[in-house]
């Protein structure tokens, strides 16, 4: 068999870990040749051997905890630099991850190797004289968002916008009756609907967050509360939080999106997954003390939210910091829940959304251009 092309891919989250796998899949059936080298997680070892990295090893939260780890990323970035040289790829694609991404980006095109970045990273958010940089180290830039090629056309910058890759990934996910019935028999559920508690896929997020997520759902017990484990944090790391009403299930959020009646949800891709399943959602989001004051000073959006960002209005309610609490995650989950209006509202706006995102298909359109970059 002929030697394919070698390509050197770099994921740091849970997120960047399901679309790169999706992604190399697309590029892997147009041609098995091709050789993959990669940090990322247990769906991109599915797909392709070479795991370098794991994902659960890589991802440190907040301005305060990346200082506290400073250390191990730097050893990781020389680790990483030495490793591409060895592999010798004929490119390297990142996927989102920026701080670490970045890096490698600017070393990789100072040594001559073709720099290809899918999922831009958030630029427009803070640090937007980063575009400048990014222009001079990444050869080809794709986005998935649709304000991202408007953003990156006023630096002067052409890049390549494909639609959002969850699209497809949800269209594949299909959920009969029977199937949610399999699904509340395997886990040992109990007839009462479903409160879905995504709280992030990081230790210290988890550790933050999840206790107050948690305390402001006791008053529901006609539902039962269901915690959707990542596959970055092993069981007993959940097992403090476990009780009569509260189960924690991992490695099938999409299932438990399916069978849930509404989510309380870490800011991040999984309240835009829990717009597209329909579910209605409170949005949390806090961090230490110091890494919130030094984000809020940079930070140039008007939400954190990915859905509130793709809509340019608050469809979601957003919970940050010191307004991230029992009561306020209370009051909102009983409006989602109870009242009809308020609900029906949200719906019409996750239609709409889901219009804007477009039409599916990013992962192949990725895969063609990118074989094309590699000829």
């Amino acid at each position: 068999m002929a030697q394919g092309k070698k390509i050197y891919v770099i994921a740091g989250e849970a997120s960047g870990d399901l679309h790169a796998s999706n992604l190399m899949a697309a590029m892997l059936e147009r041609d098995p040749n091709l050789d993959f080298r990669f940090w990322g997680g247990d769906k991109m070892a599915e797909v392709h051997s070479g795991l370098v990295k794991h994902i659960r090893d890589l991802a440190f939260m907040g301005f305060w905890e990346v200082i506290t780890n400073i250390r191990t990323i730097l050893k990781n970035i020389s680790f990483c630099k030495e490793d591409i040289l060895a592999y010798e790829p004929d490119a390297i694609l990142l996927v989102d991850y920026p701080g670490f991404n970045l890096r490698i980006a600017e070393w990789a095109h100072e040594k001559g190797i073709k720099v290809i970045y899918y999922i831009s990273p958030q630029v427009w958010a803070w640090k937007q004289k980063r575009v400048h940089k990014i222009k001079q180290v990444v050869d080809k830039m794709f986005v998935i968002l649709p304000f991202e090629k408007e953003f990156y056309e006023r630096f002067n910058y052409d890049v390549t916008y494909v639609g959002h890759p969850l699209l497809d990934e949800i269209a594949k996910h299909g959920f009969s009756e029977e199937q949610r019935k399999a699904f509340y028999a395997k886990h040992e559920l109990d007839a009462r609907p479903i409160i879905a508690v995504l709280p992030g896929s990081r230790r210290q997020e988890v550790s933050k967050k999840l206790p107050i997520m948690l305390d402001a759902l006791k008053p529901f017990t006609e539902y039962q509360v269901v915690i959707a484990g990542a596959p970055s944090l092993d069981e007993a790391f959940y097992a403090p939080f476990n009780s009569e009403n509260v189960k924690m299930i991992s490695n099938e959020t999409y299932h438990l999106l399916q069978s849930s009646e509404a989510a309380v949800v870490t800011s991040g891709t999984a309240t835009l997954e829990t717009a597209l399943f329909k579910v209605p959602e409170v949005v949390c989001y806090k961090s230490s003390r110091f890494s919130y004051e030094i984000a809020k000073r940079l930070v140039k959006v008007k939400y954190i939210s990915l859905v509130n960002l793709i809509m340019d209005r608050e469809v979601v309610r957003e919970l940050i910091q010191g307004d991230c609490n029992s009561e306020a995650i209370r009051e909102e989950l009983s409006k989602l829940l109870k009242d009809d209006a308020y609900r029906a509202a949200l719906m019409k706006n996750y239609d709409e959304l889901e219009v804007i995102l477009g039409g599916g298909g990013a992962s192949d359109k990725v895969a063609e251009s990118l074989l094309l970059e590699l000829k």
